[in-house]
Parts: structure tokens; sequence; C-alpha cells
């Protein structure tokens, strides 16, 4: 007789139906796994046999044999411990042979019997829906999975005990309810920066359409503070937003205690970050800073610093908003929407820029060109505005804060991003959520320029070089500050300031 059991496989963030089956047949008293599992699921039949005898079971003196079918697919992880225990269970009696039907199982194993926490139950939960089947979890993933959809089954034991008596009916576990991650205090405010004004209108821009931005200035100049003051003027996530975001953490086991939260995702990795750290990658095709910032943004710090492959390796997700990982035995695609917000000294000293500064490296055009050559022109040529930071005077620093902060800087914002949403569901694209995702073919057809605007734009492509990239980038910038104006139409004013943003012909000869 062969029990039956059904869990999944993760292939980045969609879990795939996989038949756990469990066999007891005579022969040689041995516990075999076959179908093509890593080491963690080999290592299940000691988790599972200790788990059961601690439980209070023993396993038959017969041959055990568990198939996890399809046997082509790989599989890892350790959640595949609770469906393999709970088949052996069934094929021994221990709890009614057709007590699993209808659910999808995952869930890992202590030696004492307890179902400990596993990442991917969030997707899982959304697959079982799908397919019109409920979900057993650990307890401590059952609010995630809870998230999933109000009607299915959930079941969240905290151990093999519990659940086998609410199977026989002497233990109920009830259902578990969504939850929200409480937020971990006041964002910082805008309040906060004295002076920068330029800067923090180039903050709005890039929040209002989703626009990658560059701010190159002096140490000590407020670029990072700018950029940690992002997240405080975006919009929080809509529901469809918040599900993206929640699956990849799920995935990625970054939900705490399955709490979900519906602030944007901040990711700030240092300089010395991989390849894999960032796109994504290793042995197990995990998702990686651009994928964890899906949705919200990602900081890179002292941008010449990181890898010139790492840096390239963002080029194709900036355009697709996804990542694809190849590996030997499988591909899988992780969502990559991310805004970039990056920050870069002139030149490796910071001071190339400042009046009379005399570089110990020789000329301070030459230490600029240098360090800017770490950069792609690719690379650049995807982000939508650079700004010079100029380095704060002491003046600034005493001057009282001012008057506007994050709260009146993100009302406009959002309202600006309502007339973005409106304008794209009247077109028949409600799937683009921001100026700075739509695609090219709808350039067109939100923005009309005047005989004026057409000139501009005419005259700037020549004299900066533009790539069809870049004009398509400028149009969309002007785009969005005609938006935070609240007018219909794009003027030569919103051009012009759009291209005020854009890397100059002699900086970018620099960079070459």
């Amino acid at each position: 007789m062969v029990v039956r059991v059904s869990t999944v496989a993760f292939q980045g963030i969609e879990a795939h139906p996989v038949d756990v089956q469990v066999q007891l047949s005579n022969g040689s008293v041995v516990f075999n796994v076959v179908g093509l599992g890593d080491k963690a699921v080999a290592e299940s039949r000691e988790r599972v046999r200790s788990a059961l005898v601690a439980s209070g079971l023993s396993l038959p003196a017969k041959r055990i044999t568990v198939n996890l079918a399809p046997a082509d697919m790989p599989k890892e992880g350790s959640h595949y411990d609770l469906p393999i225990a709970l088949g052996v269970m069934a094929a021994i009696g221990a709890i009614p042979f057709d007590a699993l039907d209808g659910y999808t199982v995952l869930g890992e194993l202590a030696l004492d019997g307890s179902i400990s926490s596993v990442s991917g139950v969030l997707p899982a939960a959304v697959a079982a829906s799908a397919r019109g089947r409920g979900l057993i979890c650990p307890a401590d993933c059952g609010p995630e999975a809870a998230w999933a959809s109000a009607d299915i089954s959930i079941v969240a034991p905290r151990s093999l005990v519990q659940l086998a008596n609410h199977f026989k009916g002497t233990q109920v576990v009830s259902r578990p309810t969504p939850a929200i991650r409480e937020s971990g205090g006041l964002l910082p405010d805008l309040r906060e920066i004295k002076g920068q004004e330029s800067a923090k209108r180039a903050l709005e821009i890039a929040a209002a359409g989703g626009h990658n931005i560059l701010f190159n200035g002096p140490p000590g100049a407020g670029k990072s503070m700018l950029a940690a003051r992002l997240p405080s003027i975006l919009p929080p996530l809509t529901p469809r937003e918040l599900l993206e975001v929640s699956m990849i953490h799920s995935v990625a086991g970054a939900l705490a205690g399955g709490l979900l939260t519906d602030r944007r995702p901040f990711r700030a990795p240092h300089h010395s970050a991989s390849m894999p750290a960032l796109v994504g990658g290793g042995p197990y095709a995990r998702p990686g800073e651009i994928s964890l910032a899906h949705n919200g943004v990602l900081f890179l710090d002292e941008l010449p610093e990181f890898q010139p492959q790492a840096l390239d390796a963002l080029r194709q997700p900036l355009e697709t908003g996804e990542v694809a990982i190849s590996r030997a035995n499988h591909r899988c695609v992780y969502p990559a929407r991310f805004q970039l917000v990056a920050a870069m000294n002139p030149c490796r000293c910071g001071y190339a820029l400042e009046p009379g500064y005399s570089c110990r490296r020789g000329e301070p055009k030459r230490c600029a060109q240098a360090y800017q050559a770490r950069l792609s022109g690719p690379l650049l040529d995807r982000i939508d505005l650079h700004l010079e930071v100029a380095a704060i005077r002491a003046s600034d620093l005493i001057l009282p804060p001012p008057s506007e902060g994050s709260a009146e800087v993100a009302a406009r914002v959002a309202a600006a991003r309502e007339l973005q949403r409106e304008r794209y569901e009247r077109i028949g694209r409600p799937d683009v959520s921001c100026n700075a995702a739509a695609p090219a073919a709808l350039v067109e057809t939100i923005i009309r320029l005047d005989g004026k605007g057409i000139d501009l734009i005419r005259a700037a492509s020549e004299k900066l070089r533009l790539s069809a990239r870049g004009f398509h980038r400028i149009l969309k910038l002007a785009r969005t500050i005609a938006d935070l104006q609240g007018a219909a139409e794009v003027s030569r004013a919103h051009l012009a300031e759009a291209l005020s943003y854009r890397l100059a012909s002699d900086r970018r000869e620099a960079a070459e």
C-alpha cells in the first residue's frame, strides 16, 4: 500500500506540486528517500525517525521507501520532513488514512517532535488555494499562510502529537489569523536635512515617478541621509504589491514570525557584496538584494567601489523588472522591480570638485576621470536623475529646521502617483504602477509635446548624445514633473527641468 501526501517544491517564488509517496514493504529494514533531493532532504530520515520516537511512535521493522515525484525535479530544503512523517504515520495507522486528502503539507521537524518554521509558506499557501486545497504548516508560519485566502483551510500545529490529536478529534487546532508587523518606529524625516534644496527636489521627483537617481558629491554632503529618507515619502504598498514582496521575503526566509509589513523594502548592501549577493544565485539560486528590494528601494552607497561585473549585472533587471538565475539543473525567475538610489564621491579622494583642491594623486580632473571610469556608460544611461550635491556649509547647519518635512512631500508624491494610476488604467495598462515602469511603446500615448518642446528635445538629444533609452527616460521624467504640478500636458519648462538632471556631455566624456 502506498500513502500519498501533497507538498511543494520552489522554483523562484512559484510553488510546484510534489507528491510524497510512502510505501512499507517486507525486506531489509531500511529507510530510503529518493527523488533527486539535496542534503537536507536526505537528512530528513533521521529527523523523522527521532521525531516519531519522541511522539510515542516507533518505525516498523520493514523497508520504508519514500519517493518525491516528479523524480526529475530537484528538491531542496527541510520542509519535506513533515509530509514524510505524516505519510509514515498514515501508513502505520497512527492517523486516519484519508486525513491528509485535500491538504498541502510542509514543515521541518525537530528531534523532540515539534514542528519548526520553514521558508516559502506564503507561496505554498497561494498555490494550495489556487488548486482548491488546504494547508498544513508550522504554527509560527500560520499568520503568514492566512494571508493567501480567507477561504483556505489552514492547520498550523506546534507538534506531531497536536496534529495527530487534531485528526482524531480530541484536540482542535484553530485557524491562524493574518497579522501585520508593528512598525519599528518613525522613518527618518526630510525635515532633519538642512539645505540641499535642489537635492530634495530631485528626491521628490524620483519618488513621484519611481525613477532611478544618482547623487554625486564630496563626503559629508548628505547623500546617504537623503537616500535614507526616500522611504518616508513613498506611498505604502498596495495589496498586490504587498503580496509580491511578501512572497519573495517568504522564500528567502525573511518573514519573522510570519508577520507582513506594508512598508516598502529598503535594502542597502555593502559595496563588498558579490554578484550573487546582489542579483541572486548561489548553490540554491536564492533571491538577491535586487529581488528583496522589489517594489522598494535599493541604495548603493559608494557606487564605484562595487565590483564592475556586479554593477553591470543590474542593467537587465533595471529594464525588465525581473532577474533570471540559471543553473545546470534548473532555472528560476525572481521579480526585481526596484528603484535604484546610488551615491558616489567625485573621485577616490572625494574633493575633486572643490575649488583650489590639490589632489595627492595628481591632477584632480584625472583622478575623477579614473574613478568615474569604473561605472559603465550603459549603467549610467539607466539612471534618470544625476545630481551634483554640494558640500553643506556651517551657515546652513545653524539655521532652524525647514518647515516642510516628509509628510508634506509625501502628500504631493501620493497625488502624483494617483494621477499616474488613473492614467494607465484608462489606457488599459493597470499593471504599470508609475511612469518609470511604463514601456517605451506607451511614451507617445502619455506624452504629447508641442512645437517648442519638440525643438528642445531634438537639440538636447544631439548635444547630450542621448540614446533611444535616454530619450524615452527624459520624456517619462518630464511626465512625472508635470504630474507633480497637476498639469495635464508636458510643457517646455517640464522638459527643460528633466534635461537638467541628465548626465552632461562633458561628464560623460570624463567617464569614458
